[in-house]
């Protein structure tokens, strides 16, 4: 589905599964009905999210000609896959092992190398962008304290670039590996993504490593570092770091880094923290994933690894501070009393997208559905996702 230049979708993470079985289920029950109440007459992308015990069952040849004929008969079309969550993403808990494997174990490298191999053969013929895969960000900061976790990450990245650049050639297909910032990670914000692609992946020893993994020459490795790395701009990630949302996409573009993929989401916002809103906060707090919290003080941003973290911390004064959680919510909520939640930042960054297009790529990512407060999910899970994609057609048009 084409908006504002881009290929606009939902992420299938929403939908509970780790097998291919339960995933294929999923989206046979699921993809026709969404597309039936967003782009009835017009093909319908799909944002692909595979566990590596899924993405191994779909390689085989039977599975994916299945797959292949589904899509093919309900007018869909494979443009994006979400590669961050490796394993169990549903029903159990998640948290900080969503990162792992990260990118300093080999797991990680072959996972995200099968992802591309499937995408390769996904991708419509004539598809006017490239395909692309998010993933995590490195690693998750506290993992990545050794002097030699970053020279690693560095690494694999670059062994994944030679990957991709293998398999252009062999399929023409471009596939972009985008990395995704997110709170409490190695990169973590819009500045400190700039400063490790300068420093590491846009660097001449990037360039000079590539080269010799890829059999190009120091000019086109440079180039391919730039055509199959990019950024993937979570928009609630971004806001709960309190970055400005016209300052963060020109930030990245002046640093000639790809936004390969914008996550359209939304977190929580507290404007004014107080004892009541504290307990209130009580029905976001889950065993399953990390919700991250950014406060904002007169002396700078405090950061907790979780919202449990933040609600204990005793050094709050009522009334002195703003946090904001890593708990995506559905986009068209402004507000869930007694909270907001940070959909201006998301207006914001669509009325650039709807100005001058940055991205190829859109995706809503609510895929905290199942823990939402009842309150929040009484509609069901096919209606709740038209009505975000309705709404961010509604921004963009």
């Amino acid at each position: 589905m084409k908006v504002a230049g881009a290929h606009l979708t939902y992420c299938t993470n929403i939908h509970p599964g780790e097998t291919w079985d339960e995933i294929r289920a999923n989206l046979e029950r699921y993809l026709p009905l969404v597309k039936e109440r967003v782009s009835p007459d017009a093909p319908f992308g799909v944002g692909l999210r595979l566990s590596a015990v899924a993405a191994r069952s779909l390689s085989e040849p039977g599975p994916l000609a299945d797959f292949k004929a589904f899509l093919a008969a309900h007018d869909l079309y494979v443009f994006t896959i979400n590669g961050f969550p490796y394993g169990p993403f549903h029903g159990t808990r998640v948290k900080e092992n969503v990162y792992r494997p990260d990118w300093r174990d080999p797991a990680r490298l072959d996972y995200t190398n099968l992802l591309a191999d499937l995408l390769a053969q996904l991708l419509p013929p004539g598809l006017d962008c490239p395909g692309c895969i998010s993933t995590v960000p490195g690693a998750f900061k506290a993992h990545a304290t050794d002097p030699q976790a970053v020279p690693l990450i560095v690494e694999q990245l670059l062994r994944h670039v030679a990957h991709l650049v293998s398999l252009e050639r062999a399929t023409g297909r471009c596939i972009v590996l985008a990395l995704e910032p997110e709170p409490c990670c190695l990169l973590e914000t819009v500045d400190e993504t700039v400063q490790f692609f300068r420093q590491h992946l846009h660097s001449d020893a990037a360039a000079a490593r590539l080269a010799a993994l890829a059999g190009l020459d120091v000019t086109a490795a440079a180039t391919a570092l730039r055509r199959h790395l990019g950024v993937c701009l979570d928009l609630c990630h971004a806001a709960v770091e309190f970055e400005d949302p016209v300052a963060c996409v020109q930030t990245l573009e002046r640093a000639g880094i790809t936004i390969a993929k914008v996550q359209v989401t939304a977190g929580l916002r507290i404007p004014v923290v107080t004892a009541a809103v504290l307990d209130e906060l009580r029905r976001y707090e889950d065993a399953v994933y990390l919700h991250q919290v950014v406060e904002r003080t007169p002396a700078g941003l405090q950061r907790y690894p979780d919202l449990v973290d933040a609600r204990s911390a005793d050094h709050w004064r009522e009334g002195a501070c703003e946090w904001r959680v890593h708990f995506h919510v559905p986009v068209f909520l402004e507000t869930l009393d007694p909270f907001a939640s940070t959909q201006s930042f998301v207006r914001d960054v669509l009325a650039q997208q709807r100005q001058q297009a940055f991205a190829t790529q859109l995706e809503v990512e609510t895929y905290t559905w199942t823990v939402l407060p009842p309150q929040h999910r009484t509609a069901s899970v096919e209606d709740a996702i038209a009505r975000e994609l309705a709404w961010v057609r509604g921004c963009l048009a």
